[in-house]
């Protein structure tokens, strides 16, 4: 049990809506440790009904991760984008609701075989809400102790999907995660270093996953300092990675860097497409793939079009970020958008070949 709540994660999210065309079976596990399943919502009394088709699909899952080899820990994701903000909200305001939230998720982790439940939420909105969290995940793991220790089981793992930063410092009203109790009850965090720039603002193209940000904090690298500096441990820190891009359309096709003037969206549905879609759409259409280093990512041009995703080269140099970081690992949102496995193989080859997670001298 130690090992498995120290160990480094390789994880990503598994849409439950992508079953037919990319079951549990179709996930190549030697590249992971952990898979969410993506997701489940409580009703309105905050708990989970279970249909039967629903309940086929996560024994699926889990039976499936956990007789793989090797073996994955598997967690079910509660919310997820906009999902359940208000519910999230009235549920988190007392200890009644919190209570009966709680143990039905942990219901549902034994009946189905999970190791280990995700919240969602994106995101407290006011600072109430924020104290809300903290005082859901206290009592979460209390609960979730008291449970392993009256069924001698090893206790579920806990872990969250937050906002790239600690605190939102671009939003109208400011607010910062309650890091003594996330840092106390949580195993880790799943920290979205991702959208940054998207459909919300076609006027310019956009690094929506950015490294750096020569222009401002909003990036991967300010993100995960600000959670650091906060005094949140490294070793419960994940760093999130898209396998999507996002795209724009030029206003100008002469000029296209990273921050180019844009009219509307490029090719792919909402202008999201998964790093599959945009190597297929590399190699049927004459673009130019451009590396931008100030940013760390890359993006494809054709004519007006411009689409702006990680690959292998720039995925790499984030891991190495994070390792130099000594974070706990990263996680991929989500895994049937990679081509060929190759940003994933990238990402267990580092892990293998390099130093190591967790690694950073403490003075640093």
């Amino acid at each position: 049990m130690a090992s498995s709540r120290s160990q480094v994660v390789r994880g990503a999210y598994w849409p439950s809506w992508v079953y037919h065309e990319f079951p549990p079976s179709a996930i190549k596990t030697t590249l992971f440790t952990h898979i969410y399943y993506a997701f489940l919502m409580p009703n309105v009394t905050y708990k989970f009904d279970i249909i039967d088709s629903t309940a086929l699909m996560l024994k699926n899952f889990t039976s499936t991760l956990h007789s793989s080899n090797p073996p994955l820990k598997t967690l079910f994701s509660i919310g997820g984008a906009n999902n359940g903000r208000e519910l999230f909200s009235r549920m988190s305001s007392n200890s009644s609701s919190r209570k009966v939230f709680i143990d039905s998720t942990i219901e549902v982790a034994r009946e189905f075989g999970f190791d280990g439940i995700d919240l969602d939420w994106e995101f407290p909105q006011t600072k109430e809400e924020m104290d809300n969290f903290g005082l859901l995940l206290h009592e979460w793991r209390a609960e979730v102790e008291k449970e392993a220790e009256a069924t001698c089981r090893p206790p579920l793992l806990l872990s969250a999907a937050t906002y790239f930063a600690v605190d939102f410092f671009i939003d109208e009203v400011y607010r910062s995660y309650p890091v003594g109790s996330v840092s106390e009850n949580l195993d880790w965090i799943n920290a979205m270093c991702y959208d940054y720039h998207g459909s919300w603002d076609t006027s310019a193209t956009g690094a929506q996953a950015a490294l750096y940000d020569p222009k401002s904090n909003v990036s991967t690298s300010y993100g995960l300092l600000s959670w650091i500096k906060a005094g949140f441990p490294r070793k419960k820190l994940i760093m999130g990675l898209p396998l999507y891009g996002r795209s724009w359309k030029l206003k100008d096709p002469m000029a296209h860097g990273v921050g180019a003037p844009a009219v509307g969206l490029g090719p792919g549905e909402l202008g999201v497409m998964t790093y599959s879609e945009v190597e297929k759409f590399n190699r049927e259409t004459n673009v130019t793939v451009v590396y931008d280093s100030a940013t760390i990512s890359m993006y494809s041009v054709s004519g007006t079009s411009w689409i702006g995703y990680d690959d292998v080269r720039s995925t790499t140099v984030k891991i190495v970020y994070a390792q130099a970081l000594g974070l706990r690992g990263y996680f991929f949102w989500a895994v049937n958008g990679d081509h060929e496995w190759k940003i994933s193989k990238a990402g267990m080859t580092k892990c293998s070949s390099s130093f190591p997670f967790l690694s950073l001298p403490k003075k640093q």
